[in-house]
């Protein structure tokens, strides 16, 4: 399977490689961020799946609530909408 755009760019560039994972070190050191993941792994310990290797993960939804869902739909959600710092096509 070829690599999708921005592996491919990374390959090539490892100063933007370094640079990126710089920021997403930063960003994810954020107290927002970490509240929000320590929220969802308090949720998937109480749920019994955290580590487990069922593949799910717990979701936010729209209202706000918690619920489990598969791990790879999780996180593909907001993968191409505007303002989204993942891929773009």
């Amino acid at each position: 399977m070829a690599l999708k755009k921005s592996a491919r760019n990374y390959k090539k560039n490892p100063a933007s490689k370094k640079k990126k994972a710089a920021y997403d070190k930063k960003y994810d050191a954020t107290p927002a961020r970490r509240k929000r993941r320590a929220e969802l792994v308090k949720a998937n310990r109480k749920a019994g799946t955290y580590g487990n290797g069922d593949g799910l993960d717990m979701s936010h939804t729209k209202k706000g609530k918690l619920v489990k869902e598969k791990a790879s739909t999780n996180r593909a959600r907001n993968k191409y909408k505007a303002g989204s710092k993942k891929n773009k096509k």
